[in-house]
């Protein structure tokens, strides 16, 4: 390889496309961003786990959020979703949201609040 080209994988834009395998999508577990998850094993314990996967199992060894876990991990949040759910999939984490889903807060309340804070 020359010195000025780098490797496919190591291009900012084509690696998070190629640990996820294309998939930029994954909600059907309703993951957000305060979605907590915690590892039920270590990436010790599997033996075939991508680089990805295995960091993010590490970093999931106690109870955090998603979005904590973006932020350690330094992939963007839709690639950290996928590979989660991908893991929660395997039975190798699992999640507890932190808003039940027949407790979303109601449309009216949040478009007050916002309105709220714009006119401050």
């Amino acid at each position: 390889m020359s010195a000025g080209t780098e490797a496919w994988f190591d291009d900012p834009l084509v690696r998070p496309y190629a640990v996820t395998g294309g998939r930029t999508r994954s909600n059907t577990l309703g993951l957000d961003l305060i979605t907590l998850v915690v590892a039920m094993r270590s990436p010790v314990e599997v033996a075939d786990l991508e680089p990805e996967y295995a960091q993010i199992l590490q970093a999931c060894q106690q109870p955090i959020s998603v979005v904590e876990v973006a932020a350690l991990v330094d992939l963007p949040l839709q690639v950290v979703k996928v590979v989660l759910s991908d893991l929660i999939t395997r039975g190798l984490m699992i999640f507890r949201s932190a808003t039940p889903a027949h407790e979303t807060p109601d449309q009216n309340v949040l478009q007050a609040v916002l309105d709220g804070i714009r006119k401050l």
